[in-house]
């Protein structure tokens, strides 16, 4: 079930989604999956659009700003003076080079950059260096209770793991930008998995965390390519057919896992009770159903 309200000036969209428990996804047939968990536009010029999920009151966003410099918005939804009055916002550039102004500090962003805003932050602005190809700012943001330094985090800062292999059709090269090995939150978590040529397969064996939620962003899928995610309880899966720059929702009782026609990138980002990437309750591939 979902809302979605815009703005007179239309500068902002926001769409709230209800969680779910597993026994309503058994239930759910294709259209009723993805319009709880699926988010399909999410840069649009100038507007900003935010999805607002009940896990864990997750928000996910994206600009492209086209004309100028576009400000960050409290929607009235947040009840905020401003929109980090208390939460913490992170960023990924997946579009041309850009920058953001926070409280006047300027930051530069290219492909693949990630940038973390702490809490208390009044004044946020995005702009374009290029308005012919401009920046697509990917955004997610968690609540939050005490205020940490803002920092750009270029790809060479990236704490960089490499797992899987062809033969199983999942080398992949794990980024980890915005976590707490890299840099203080609160509780949001943000990174980048980018899948070798000819392997399709992403975070498999696949895992649940009841401690925390997570939100998936795929991006760089070829034209006329797809990725499938699979999610549900172990037992009972489901799977939802995505395209090039579209998130999706996963609860923390869900399996997140997926597969494409072709190599692909996506950003995962996490909010919780921990900030330990390492907890995941994993299940065995065979007894996947």
């Amino acid at each position: 079930m979902q809302t979605e309200l815009t703005s007179p000036a239309s500068e902002t969209v926001f769409e709230s989604r209800y969680a779910s428990s597993p026994n309503e996804v058994k239930g759910m047939n294709t259209d009723q999956l993805r319009q709880n968990f699926l988010i399909e536009n999410l840069f649009v010029a100038n507007q900003f659009r935010w999805t607002l999920s009940f896990f864990d009151r997750y928000l996910t966003g994206g600009i492209m700003p086209t004309s100028g410099q576009v400000t960050l918005e409290a929607p009235d939804q947040l009840k905020a003076a401003y929109f980090l009055e208390r939460r913490e916002l992170g960023i990924i550039n997946v579009g041309g080079s850009g920058q953001v102004v926070a409280d006047g500090t300027t930051y530069d962003l290219e492909y693949k950059e990630a940038l973390y805003i702490g809490q208390g932050t009044k004044s946020v602005q995005f702009s374009s260096h290029d308005e012919a190809n401009p920046a697509k700012f990917y955004l997610n943001s968690t609540p939050a209770t005490h205020s940490y330094p803002s920092r750009k985090i270029a790809r060479s800062e990236a704490e960089v793991v490499e797992l899987g292999s062809m033969e199983t059709a999942n080398h992949r090269v794990i980024n980890k930008l915005l976590v707490n090995s890299v840099l203080p939150t609160c509780q949001l978590q943000m990174g980048m998995t980018e899948l070798k040529a000819g392997s399709v397969w992403n975070t498999m064996p696949a895992h649940t965390h009841d401690r925390r939620m997570e939100v998936y962003f795929y991006f760089e899928v070829p034209q006329g390519q797809s990725v499938c995610h699979f999610m549900g309880q172990p037992q009972e899966t489901r799977h939802i057919w995505m395209q090039n720059e579209q998130a999706v929702i996963s609860p923390n009782w869900s399996i997140h896992s997926g597969a494409g026609t072709s190599n692909y990138t996506f950003i995962w980002g996490m909010a919780g009770e921990n900030l330990d990437y390492g907890d995941m309750d994993f299940c065995a591939i065979t007894d996947l159903k």
